[in-house]
């Protein structure tokens, strides 16, 4: 059985986990064998122009980067399904343009009950927006405060133009709490703005400069990484600067998408960082790896590439295009912010493979051996004969096999019972990891006023000369309506609700508000912020059934053409589904009891899948087509040991780093973004380590030939079972 043994004194123990001589060795042709174009990159000429003409096409894409906030569009009508009832509310025409206003309320409120000059300080502020208007503020709305029964607290809705420059409207919200400052300076008045304009600053607030810092975190722990692997004061630069192209020339591709017409929401921009730096520096990992070992082999630094460039290239475009088909499955999703996710993030891993196979090769075999410095591999070095924690660990395995992934299937099963205390039904209020002053505000609000009166629900009348009608129904609702009334558009009511619009409460009635009003109006519509939140939930419902099963056919059909066989991918699919629920499982618990989430994003079970099957499935594709080759050659028992002792390394690796940059999501202060980081993280540890280093090869050790029905392999009778 062939061995990875570590060298005396280039490999202390605790990095021992990153050597293996070679996790994809191609005995027999394949198509994947057989690229000339990607050997050009380790041409003794031909290297050159490889190198210089990726790095002016990544450099050419990044120089667009700049732009990608520019394209970013954070619009919630446009998340909302096609045919939705809320997203053909907000796209219908209105007779008043003020009725397209959005309102940012004021709250101001003391312990005890306003004092003398309180409210006419607000009243003040009221005259002179009228008189100076910021930005956006729509005079012609603009009321006077209202106190609440009881004098404690007092409201100023303010309505601000929606044109949709989500830019300018924001502006104005940050004006119009500047211009609070008399109201702030007075002792113990409480002075908060919230209300729907208010909530769209403070989540644009969480974005704004989040590219930059998911850059400077993930850039630094990518860095520290690569720096403890190889140990080189200068070698760690190289895969270094190739990360760096990656992602920069994904960032402008996704500006260059956004200004064809792609939808680009800040999340799909942060998660794709992190996706790129962590998909990057995953194959800069496995290609350094054999790199490293064919130096040990070759005399010529040319040779060595090419031969590592064989090996290594077929994984990193089978797990490359993997990962790419897995997130446009997302393109199926109702959901918008769901949906734009899939092509950028795919667009994104694409650049990562392709400058992994041309960048990368060309610039190790332009600086050559010596930048391995001071651990120079070299021609002919004697090796350790010490066996490897993967050797130990597949002995192991061979003695027990069906104890091992008993076990391991059992540590996974009770895993996965945290997810029967999953709850999707986080709402818009809850978004935030941190106090925001739209939060607070609506809160504040609530103690002295209808809480829906930040965000009116919009009512589209099917039959203008039912409003009266429509209106003596929801004044019987009393349970659910606090007021309605006309508006300047004869075809329209505004709704107060009387719960808190952005809460779980209000978000769940929206079905009973819409019984209530089509019991007076059968064509009547329903829609604004509360009933939006409702059929998001909807939709995203319906994503995270219908999206994961196309996902594992997608992943399914490409294990059957890389393993010729039925039987394995359908294995290595039932690894994944468990490991995806165990993850899930930890995370939902670890929401609840450490980070005291009260709920799960809608989207994020639909996330989660894809992001764990897309970037599960490289690790299978490391083990299973390695056990594949040297069960050709040793057997299958013995074969996917021998697989084991020589991918372990590099599925480890490559399970730390992109659990330690998708980790970075999990210090961003909204609540979607931290719950994604938390379940990808873990989700990728365990698979790197008790999925594939355990589970999958005692499994395979067991059934051993029968694993590759019908193939030719399967009925070989190079070994018994």
């Amino acid at each position: 059985m062939p061995r990875s043994y570590l060298l005396a004194k280039q490999i202390p123990p605790v990095w021992q986990y990153v050597s293996y001589r070679q996790f994809l060795p191609l005995s027999t042709p394949t198509p994947l064998s057989h690229m000339t174009a990607l050997l050009l990159a380790a041409g003794r000429r031909s290297k050159v122009l490889v190198l210089v003409l990726a790095i002016l096409a990544a450099g050419g894409l990044a120089s667009q980067a700049g732009k990608l906030e520019g394209v970013v569009d954070d619009d919630p009508v446009a998340s909302l399904p096609s045919g939705s009832e809320s997203r053909e509310v907000a796209q219908r025409p209105v007779a008043d343009p003020t009725e397209r206003d959005v309102p940012a309320v004021v709250v101001v409120a003391r312990d005890g009950g306003l004092r003398d000059g309180d409210l006419d300080a607000l009243r003040d502020v009221a005259a002179d927006l009228r008189e100076q208007p910021p930005g956006l503020v729509d005079t012609r709305a603009l009321r006077e405060p209202e106190q609440a029964p009881g004098g404690a607290a007092a409201v100023l809705a303010v309505p601000i133009t929606d044109d949709g420059d989500e830019e300018a409207l924001n502006e104005t919200v940050e004006t119009l709490r500047d211009r609070l400052a008399p109201l702030r300076e007075r002792d113990g008045l409480d002075v908060q703005v919230t209300g729907g304009a208010a909530f769209s600053a403070d989540l644009s607030a969480v974005f704004d400069g989040l590219d930059g810092r998911l850059l400077a975190i993930t850039g630094s722990l990518v860095l520290l990484l690569l720096i403890l692997i190889y140990r080189s004061p200068i070698f760690w630069l190289v895969p270094f600067v190739t990360v760096i192209f990656a992602e920069g020339a994904s960032r402008g591709a996704g500006a260059l998408l956004g200004e064809a017409g792609l939808t680009v929401t800040g999340q799909s921009s942060g998660i794709l960082s992190v996706l790129v730096f962590g998909a990057a520096t995953d194959y800069a990992l496995l290609l350094v790896a054999r790199y490293r070992e064919e130096l040990r082999a070759h005399e010529d630094v040319h040779d060595a590439m090419r031969a590592a460039l064989r090996g290594a290239a077929p994984a990193i475009l089978a797990s490359g295009g993997t990962v790419v088909v897995g997130l446009l499955t997302l393109l199926l999703a109702d959901v918008g912010s769901t949906r734009a996710i899939g092509p950028l993030g795919a667009a994104g891993v694409a650049l990562a493979m392709v400058l992994s196979l041309t960048l990368l090769p060309a610039s190790l075999a332009v600086v050559g051996r010596r930048a391995f410095w001071p651990f120079i591999p070299r021609p002919g070095e004697e090796v350790a004969a010490r066996r490897s924690v993967w050797e130990r660990l597949g002995d192991r395995i061979a003695r027990r096999p069906r104890r091992a992934w008993v076990g391991a299937t059992a540590v996974l099963v009770v895993l996965a019972a945290g997810t029967l205390g999953l709850d999707t039904t986080l709402t818009q209020q809850d978004q935030f990891t941190s106090k925001v002053e739209a939060v607070e505000g609506q809160k504040l609000l609530s103690e002295s006023f209808p809480p829906g009166l930040t965000a009116p629900a919009d009512v589209v009348l099917g039959d203008p000369g039912r409003a009266e009608a429509v209106q003596a129904a929801l004044g019987r609702a009393d349970d659910l309506v606090a007021s309605a009334r006309p508006t300047g558009d004869p075809n329209r009511l505004s709704v107060v609700l009387a719960r808190d619009p952005y809460g779980e409460a209000a978000v769940a009635a929206v079905p009973e508000l819409r019984r209530v009003v089509r019991s007076a109006d059968p064509q009547a519509l329903v829609g604004g912020a509360t009933a939006e939140a409702y059929d998001l939930r909807d939709a995203a419902e319906r994503d995270n059934l219908v999206v994961p099963p196309i996902a594992l056919l997608v992943v399914a059909l490409v294990l059957v053409v890389l393993l010729r066989s039925i039987a394995a991918p359908l294995l290595l699919l039932a690894t994944v589904v468990v490991s995806f629920l165990a993850s899930l499982g930890v995370a939902t618990v670890a929401w609840d009891v450490l980070f005291g989430f009260p709920a799960a994003d809608p989207t994020l079970p639909l996330l989660a899948f894809v992001f764990l099957v897309a970037l599960g499935v490289d690790y299978n594709i490391f083990l299973a087509s390695r056990a594949r080759e040297e069960a050709e050659r040793i057997g299958t028992r013995r074969g996917v040991l021998a697989a084991l002792a020589v991918t372990g390394g590099v599925i480890t690796a490559a399970g730390v780093v992109l659990a330690g940059t998708f980790s970075v999501l999990a210090v961003l202060p909204l609540v979607l973004l931290t719950q994604i980081g938390t379940v990808v993280a873990f989700g990728v540890l365990l698979d790197a380590t008790l999925v594939r280093s355990v589970l999958v090869p005692a499994l395979i050790h067991d059934l051993g030939r029968r694993v590759w029905w019908p193939s030719r392999l399967a009925r070989q009778d190079g070994e018994s079972g």
